[in-house]
């Protein structure tokens, strides 16, 4: 019975120390790029959102046409991936309360009234304010390869003229958090919800 016992408390000790990292292969998040245990990098890009619905219509076709070319030339597996980052817009909501504090005219002070009661909306519990980023991620080995096919994304997108950055190793955490976690930031091996 004791040896029985003492097997459940380990069993039971073991349990309480797992964590969602301990099943996942990251090694190590640095540079720009997540290290994963079998010698692999992940990293990419995040593209810079560009609204073409407002441009006109051979403008667009021509972007259309430069993304179906960009997309042509990656001949190695990728991932698109989209993510939500919340943000914080109590910043945006001081300014407009100063803003309104030191305006006299009356109808430019029930614009920004207006502006302030849709963003208190949008702190309320019905809402989140979140910023829509766009990434497109791929895994290699080789560091040179690595530079190299960054490069060539960046030098695709631009000749659609589409702005795009190497993630960042704060995207990357945001990616991890956002699809491992439901968007809750994680804080020393455990999921800590966000207030």
């Amino acid at each position: 019975m004791l040896v029985m016992a003492n097997a459940q408390n380990a069993n039971s000790a073991n349990a309480v120390r797992n964590y969602a990292e301990d099943w996942i292969p990251v090694k190590n998040i640095m540079n720009g790029m997540i290290q994963l245990e079998n010698g692999y990098y992940v990293t990419g890009i995040k593209v810079l959102p560009k609204n073409i619905f407002i441009l006109d219509e051979g403008e667009r076709n021509n972007i259309l046409f430069s993304l179906q070319n960009f997309y042509n030339m990656i001949d190695y597996e990728f991932w698109l991936m989209i993510a939500d980052r919340p943000v914080d817009i109590n910043v945006y909501l001081s300014q407009l309360q100063l803003l309104y504090q030191r305006t006299t005219d009356s109808a430019i002070r029930k614009i920004i009234l207006q502006d302030i009661n849709k963003a208190n909306a949008f702190m309320g519990a019905e809402y989140s304010v979140v910023d829509t980023e766009y990434f497109i991620l791929f895994k290699e080995k080789k560091l040179e390869i690595i530079q190299k096919r960054i490069h060539n994304l960046i030098s695709g997108l631009a000749n659609a003229t589409i702005n795009s950055v190497q993630v960042s190793n704060v995207d990357l955490r945001m990616i991890l958090d956002n699809f491992l976690n439901g968007g809750m930031t994680t804080t020393f091996g455990t999921v800590m919800p966000n207030g």
